[in-house]
């Protein structure tokens, strides 16, 4: 039984948040990471900022097999 869990991703630029995003719905990482950014800057970004800190303490990183 393969469960998928919502994990930080290896593939980061700040904390993988974004990128874990992107992997868990199978979307393309870079779009994620735009749609974060301009969701962000229209809600005066103070909020995205938050919601990111917060999901970066809160969603485990994802660790490897081998």
């Amino acid at each position: 039984m393969n469960e998928k869990k919502l994990t930080r991703s290896q593939d980061k630029v700040i904390a993988g948040v974004c990128a874990g995003i992107a992997e868990y719905f199978g979307w393309d990482i870079a779009l994620v990471r735009i749609l974060y950014l301009i969701i962000s800057i229209f809600s005066a970004a103070f909020p995205g900022i938050i919601v990111y800190i917060i999901l970066w303490i809160v969603m485990p990183e994802k660790k490897n097999l081998y």
